[in-house]
């Protein structure tokens, strides 16, 4: 993808031209603590593969609330904008820097471009995270790098710090505008939104579960569900819901939400497989399938994805998806309703796998966009997750 495409205005300084990254945080520079607890984390994501929502709310657990949110923001922001940070800091570099070099340039770096956090601070606080003999090169490289300002891209994908195929992906499902456009939100922190009974889930994912259409008295069956906000939020509704979950250890995260929210009266966790759940055909009314998926419309909370997820995971997933579909099928009573949704926008994952026997519901309005015979809603329409969904009525 060619670098002078257009100007595209977001995170960071865009594709060949030397445009300033925004402020995102004030100029005084945090505490210490906060940029050693986040090169921990971040050796740890890098080197020993270990997921990001997983490390960070372990990790910042004693610095300072102001402390957290800065922690929090390197870790994200420098595992996200790796390529980009990458390229800019090898253009000072003569040869490929050993891993652990690698983790503190990063850090540098993101500071510098992406947080405008003023140089002597940046590079003389990364400096001190450095071995003592890489602390010569660490300070020489980031120094140059806030010396020679934002670089010029060599093309967008490197720009947007994603792998080439999910540019490519994107571009090619949803347009050049529209495709490039998500991945740019995709590249901002995601925003918190709280349910009214306290649960803290991404308004896509509450919409999703608001779909399903639960009524008082009905029996539904969420199939995948930990750690358990869908189906806490159908049991708002006052229907019965069965909530399966293949591991044992993720059930018991939907059994403490139930608790925690008072639906213990009428929500069931079971350990089950989705592809073979152990219940009785035509047992309800309604059922969700939130099946595993690629996860690319979620990238924006989960920043290590994109460097974890393949080309052809994708296409294993939908293989996967379509036998977990045809086991839903079997729960749905006659006459009742299957929804099926994932945070991803691949057609792979989704409409293609609607074989048009059961009639289709009509697709959600709102920021929902028609697909297919279903519906989905990308990052930048209404600032939440990209999601897809479909939905059926088994024939009576």
């Amino acid at each position: 993808m060619p670098d002078d495409r257009r100007n595209r205005p977001g995170r960071g300084p865009r594709p060949g031209g030397n445009a300033a990254a925004p402020e995102r945080l004030p100029a005084r520079a945090p505490a210490t603590a906060a940029r050693a607890v986040a090169h921990q984390a971040l050796v740890r994501i890098e080197r020993e593969g270990a997921f990001a929502n997983l490390v960070v709310p372990k990790a910042i657990e004693k610095l300072s609330e102001r402390d957290r949110g800065f922690a929090t923001e390197l870790v994200y922001g420098t595992t996200r904008m790796r390529r980009a940070l990458d390229f800019a800091v090898d253009r000072f570099l003569m040869r490929d820097p050993p891993e652990e070099l690698r983790t503190i340039l990063r850090l540098g770096a993101y500071q510098i471009l992406y947080l405008r956090v003023p140089a002597h601070a940046a590079v003389g606080e990364t400096v001190a995270l450095a071995p003592p003999r890489l602390r010569g090169v660490t300070n020489a490289v980031l120094r140059k790098v806030a010396a020679g300002g934002p670089p010029r891209w060599p093309d967008t994908a490197t720009y947007l710090s994603y792998p080439d195929w999910i540019v490519d992906r994107f571009v090619d499902e949803l347009g050049e505008q529209e495709g490039l456009d998500a991945l740019e939100r995709m590249n901002e922190a995601p925003t918190v939104t709280v349910r009214d009974d306290g649960y803290v889930q991404d308004r896509s994912s509450q919409w999703v579960a608001e779909l399903v259409e639960a009524q008082p008295g009905e029996t539904v069956v969420d199939l995948c569900a930990a750690p358990g906000g869908k189906a806490t939020a159908l049991a708002a509704t006052g229907a019965f819901v069965v909530a399966a979950d293949l591991q044992a250890h993720r059930t018991g995260l939907i059994a403490q939400n139930a608790v925690r929210l008072g639906y213990t009266d009428r929500l069931a966790p079971v350990v089950a497989d989705a592809a073979a759940p152990p219940l009785r055909p035509g047992c309800a009314d309604r059922v969700l399938l939130d099946a595993p998926c690629s996860g690319l419309g979620a990238l924006r909370r989960r920043p290590d994805a994109r460097w974890r997820i393949t080309a052809e995971a994708v296409d294993d997933l939908a293989r996967l998806q379509r036998r977990l579909l045809a086991a839903a099928r079997e729960l749905v009573r006659p006459g009742g309703v299957l929804v099926y949704s994932v945070c991803t926008l691949t057609a792979a994952e989704s409409i293609d796998l609607d074989d048009g026997s059961w009639e289709a519901l009509p697709p959600p309005g709102g920021p929902w966009r028609p697909f297919g015979r279903g519906a989905r809603v990308l990052p930048q329409d209404a600032d939440t997750d990209g999601m897809t969904v479909l939905r059926w009525r088994r024939p009576a």
